[in-house]
């Protein structure tokens, strides 16, 4: 049992924990200047004598931001944004969109799901930041709260780091540790065998169960209850009001007796606002903004715009059947993608006196034109043979993409707001060459995690994907300041004697616990370790001693490591982990969202992994 006196230093250290913890839970400031608070009166105990040159040495105090965790979170949302500038992510929001529907409890199950792999065979925060601007897409699609989705994506891909032996660096640093061990060992005692890739896969795939079913079965308790997001970027009513224009699109499928079937797309367009088709997909053909020749086939699905009763009367007359929601263009006709502006055709314009249909609009420029507002007078009848003149106020709809160019051609002046994020698809090459290359050395090589990441993040600056203002805005700073000012208080703890003192004063109350006892003690004391100190260092100082105790009531000292390598995972209830501080400042969380969701995952957590632990181990 390990004997620690209590010194200056010690009291010191939990002095400035203690009053880190207090700071959290009650947020009398914004987190990260609770830990630039906490860095600073670290540095400035190298000024008291009775310290000895610091709580911490001074040249020691700032590798919080070199460490290999912060280099790997930075490099990590590099290469999310790059990814997220091509459009992938926007493909996979869509493919989850597809598959799951716009039930909240359906994405949150998919989400989830595919975050826990992924993060199974990376680290966790690298999962969770790839999966961010995933997240984000799909609750501006659905209307769905940010701060709905993001924490049981969050606490999954930590979960998900439990499914194998590579998932979490406790779990990477384990095997390490008990070769160590070994070493020595007395000499009548078998050495412990070291985990193979999969050994822990049965306590990872319960946890994960767990965590999912947990937010699906009391997610509308203990989530936040904010207000809906609103889908639109622009205000429709205005449209309405002015123009007659309703802006929502339905999607609807030409029916084999449809008098559509077999009619260019010109034909139909022709009879008026009942044939704003902005879109059609044939076999596995999606065109937006599709030319007037273009032929609709029965089996063709079209994206209508409309009221829903001009549709529903519509659909009735044709022979259409109505989609309750976007599913073929759900990415490509989406609100945050494509929408309706007014573009005024100013004085010096070269389409002056010439007609929409000369001008070739459509094809040239993406745009559907609606309506046509001259003067006080709303034209919206044979528009293609409309001559255009000086002030003419063209209602389109577009692209956010295609209008970003029209937005930057003289003869347009676009008077509507609307997102200007420009997607680099032609740089998707070189961004998916950049994450393959990432991964690759984080799976197969011996580099450094945060090297093997950065190699992917310069990749995506000299692949052109991002230039280097862009990368430097992708960086979550407020994240970055608050692990990389807590580190050093991990530190302080170690070096000072601070967590040995814990530790043993925790251990001395064991002494006759039965061998669960034991277990779950251990377990509590890894978890409240890891909410105030990295992970690493909670494996670090906890593996020995559970190893020392196993021996002493005659348990499996590897059960009783690996009991500690997943404790050291179990941390929800403040956003001290490298996940919790990532979502935070996204989805607006407060501490005490935390705490109130993480204290039932802290219980479950325990309670799983140790069932597990005990029946296949």
């Amino acid at each position: 049992m390990l004997d620690v006196a209590l010194t200056n230093e010690i009291i010191a250290v939990l002095g400035i924990l203690s009053f880190a913890v207090v700071m959290f839970m009650f947020e009398v400031v914004r987190v990260d200047v609770v830990a630039l608070l906490v860095l600073v009166l670290l540095g400035l105990s190298s000024q008291i004598e009775a310290f000895n040159g610091g709580l911490v040495p001074t040249h020691q105090l700032f590798n919080g931001f070199s460490s290999n965790a912060v280099m790997s979170i930075i490099a990590v949302m590099m290469i999310g944004a790059g990814l997220d500038k091509t459009g992938v992510m926007g493909v996979m929001a869509a493919l989850i969109l597809k598959k799951a529907g716009k039930k909240e409890s359906t994405i949150t199950f998919v989400l989830s799901a595919c975050v826990a792999w992924i993060s199974s065979f990376m680290q966790n925060i690298g999962a969770a930041a790839l999966f961010l601007p995933v997240v984000s897409r799909i609750s501006r699609r659905t209307a769905i709260p940010l701060s709905r989705l993001l924490m049981p994506m969050g606490f999954c891909a930590i979960l998900g780091g439990t499914m194998t032996m590579v998932g979490s660096s406790p779990l990477i640093l384990l095997n390490d540790l008990i070769e160590s061990a070994n070493l020595h060992f007395p000499d009548n005692a078998i050495p412990m065998e070291t985990f193979g890739l999969f050994a822990v896969t049965p306590v990872g795939l319960a946890l994960v169960a767990t965590g999912i079913a947990y937010f699906l079965i009391f997610g509308k308790r203990i989530l936040p209850a904010s207000e809906k997001q609103t889908l639109t970027t622009e205000n429709l009513q205005h449209y309405r009001d002015v123009y007659g224009i309703d802006g929502r699109i339905f999607e609807v499928t030409v029916g084999d007796e449809s008098d559509l079937a077999g009619l260019a797309l010109g034909e139909v367009q022709a009879r008026g606002r009942s044939g704003w088709i902005l879109g059609i997909k044939s076999g596995n053909s999606v065109r937006i903004i599709p030319e007037q020749n273009t032929a609709i086939q029965a089996g063709s699905v079209l994206a209508i715009m409309g009221s829903r009763q001009e549709i529903d009367r519509y659909a009735q007359e044709h022979h259409l059947t109505i989609s309750p929601f976007l599913n073929e263009f759900a990415d490509a006709l989406n609100p945050t993608t494509a929408g309706i502006a007014e573009i005024v055709i100013p004085p010096d314009s070269d389409l002056i006196n010439k007609t929409i249909s000369e001008s070739d609009i459509r094809k040239r420029y993406g745009m559907r034109i609606l309506t046509v507002y001259r003067i006080d007078t709303v034209i919206d009848d044979e528009l293609s043979s409309l001559t255009l003149q000086a002030g003419d106020t063209l209602v389109v709809h577009s692209r956010w993409q295609d209008m970003i160019k029209v937005a930057k051609d003289k003869r347009f002046a676009v008077v509507t707001d609307f997102p200007k994020e420009e997607f680099r698809t032609n740089k998707l090459r070189n961004a998916s060459l950049a994450f393959v290359v990432a991964i690759s050395l984080v799976l197969f090589s011996d580099l450094p995690l945060a090297l093997s990441l950065m190699v992917g993040a310069v990749g995506m600056v000299l692949g052109r994907v991002l230039d280097i203002e862009e990368a430097y805005n992708a960086v979550s700073w407020q994240t970055v300041f608050l692990l990389a000012c807590l580190i050093p208080l991990g530190m302080a703890m170690q070096q000072s004697g601070a967590a040995a003192y814990l530790a043993a004063l925790a251990l001395s109350f064991m002494d006759g616990f039965p061998v669960w006892g034991i277990q779950l003690f251990l377990a509590i004391i890894a978890t409240a370790f890891t909410l105030v100190m990295s992970n690493v260092g909670a494996t670090v100082l906890l593996v020995p001693l559970s190893i020392q105790m196993a021996l002493g009531v005659g348990a499996d000292p590897a059960i009783f490591a690996l009991t500690v390598a997943l404790a050291t995972s179990n941390s929800f209830l403040i956003p001290t982990h490298q996940v919790n501080a990532l979502i935070m400042g996204p989805a607006g969380y407060k501490v005490k969202d935390f705490m109130k969701a993480g204290a039932g995952m802290t219980v479950l957590f325990l309670v799983v992994m140790l069932l597990v632990l005990n029946l296949f181990y």
